[in-house]
């Protein structure tokens, strides 16, 4: 619901189904009301580990990069077999953004320098 100086200016009316209902109160649904060419921010994941330097070094080119990421920080025992499920690599960081695999710090670098 849009309130405006106490006025309802725009109601998001869910439709009736069994399950999750929620498909229009969102606040994509809110955002692309008010402002329809409003940029959505980028979904940016890292997968990393404790105290690895090329982590380290991936989260600085993120943040150097203007991005605000979900850091997701595994532990040993279940590392290889987590990042393996989701990329097809071995080693972290692995990084996502808006749902394509970038890969690790020296593809972020890569990509950032094509993107550019």
């Amino acid at each position: 619901m849009l309130v405006r100086d106490g006025v309802i200016q725009k109601q998001f009316i869910e439709p009736e189904k069994e399950g999750d209902p929620f498909e229009v109160s969102d606040a994509d649904t809110m955002l692309a009301y008010i402002n329809p060419n409003a940029r959505k921010p980028d979904q940016v994941a890292i997968f990393t580990r404790v105290g690895c330097g090329h982590c380290a070094r991936a989260k600085a080119k993120l943040t150097e990069l203007g991005y605000e990421y979900a850091e997701v920080t595994l532990p040993n025992t279940s590392r290889s077999r987590v990042v393996g499920a989701v990329s097809g690599a071995l080693t972290v960081p692995q990084i996502f953004i808006n749902g394509e695999h970038i890969g690790g710090a020296d593809e972020l670098e890569r990509w950032s320098r094509k993107a550019a």
